[in-house]
């Protein structure tokens, strides 16, 4: 006898055996790719469209920054060209300092182009951010709390920078000038946004952190005073001395290398002291900046020549005077007056021991 299944009750047999995947869990995985395939293609539009804007946003934002930093450099450069020419000039090349102005606004667009670069790429990064829906409100707020501690925590820090970007806005001081910080003085060897170093006169190098500094005195920019006193007798021909320091002087500034040092001639400006037995003679002259000290040794080796080929005498140099002990006072080591040293005063009787009574006879 033969037996045969219909397919209905084969699938029936399927689903009644244990462990055999039955037609629910075949719909089930249907569903799911249906589902999937489903939101895929809902979402793609979605997805391609936040994927193009955030391309277009970099590539805006990269070539945003490109071209503003080689304009920072481009401007840069022109600036230090001009300076260049000027530098070629009679009058510029005195006025002015190319290497030191070249590094100025070489510091200058290292400022400009990172505050550029920042500027650019943060707003990039906020904007993609925003394509991608995520909430920004936390993330600056929890910026703004990290921004306020790191600005408490890190203040000085701050404004030493802020402090070295002013100096160089402002040029205040540059490598090669002489300048007195309060803290410390000597030669600028480099200008930093945070720190400037000196050399001292000694040779020492000095970091000083730009928002210490309170004032800065430039003895290196427009023009220096070469101050010289000369101290002669008082019984010398004055005008004589004054005719001698004069012609020194002239001759001086027709010599070389002192004829560019020298902006203007020697002027002797008269007495500035007068003694019993010397008089002081001031000599002063204008001078490039930072040359006033080599200017001054040259003059008086000059003016000491002069005054000796003439025969005017100098004033010897006064002995120093030697300071006169004080006489001790005698009666520092007398003891003050008392009434016990008077054995008849009341004070030196009362302290004498009472005699004794004498012993009564029985």
């Amino acid at each position: 006898m033969f037996w045969s299944a219909s397919p209905a009750a084969g699938a029936h047999l399927r689903a009644a055996t244990p462990g055999s995947s039955g037609p629910t869990s075949l719909d089930d995985a249907t569903d799911k790719a249906t589902n999937a395939a489903g939101w895929v293609q809902e979402n793609w539009g979605t997805w391609l469209t936040s994927g193009l804007q955030i391309l277009l946003i970099i590539v805006i934002a990269v070539v945003l920054r490109h071209v503003i930093r080689r304009t920072i450099t481009k401007l840069i450069e022109r600036m230090n060209r001009t300076v260049a020419a000027a530098q070629g000039t009679a009058l510029g090349g005195l006025l002015v300092n190319a290497e030191r102005r070249r590094q100025r606004s070489e510091a200058i667009g290292s400022v400009l182009r990172s505050v550029a670069s920042f500027v650019i790429m943060g707003t990039a990064a906020l904007t993609v951010l925003s394509v991608l829906k995520i909430n920004l409100a936390p993330l600056l707020a929890s910026a703004g709390v990290a921004g306020v501690a790191i600005g408490f925590g890190a203040r000085n820090l701050v404004t030493d920078f802020l402090s070295g970007v002013f100096m160089i806005l402002e040029d205040q001081y540059g490598v090669g000038d002489e300048i007195d910080a309060g803290v410390a003085t000597g030669t600028v060897i480099e200008v930093g946004l945070r720190v400037t170093k000196l050399r001292g006169p000694n040779g020492a190098i000095w970091y000083i952190r730009n928002g210490e500094v309170k004032r800065i005195g430039n003895l290196s920019q427009g023009w220096s005073t070469a101050a010289v006193d000369v101290v002669i007798a008082a019984d010398q021909d004055l005008e004589r001395a004054r005719e001698t320091i004069t012609s020194a002087g002239e001759e001086m500034s027709k010599s070389e290398p002192w004829n560019e040092q020298l902006w203007e001639g020697v002027e002797v400006l008269g007495l500035s002291e007068v003694h019993l037995d010397t008089v002081t003679i001031s000599v002063s002259a204008k001078t490039m900046p930072g040359k006033a000290p080599g200017v001054e040794r040259e003059l008086r080796w000059r003016i000491k020549r002069a005054l000796d080929a003439a025969g005017v005498h100098l004033a010897p140099r006064p002995a120093p005077e030697e300071e006169d002990e004080e006489a001790a006072d005698p009666t520092a080591a007398m003891s003050a007056p008392s009434a016990l040293n008077n054995p008849l005063s009341p004070q030196s009787m009362a302290t004498n021991p009472i005699a004794a009574p004498s012993k009564m006879g029985k």
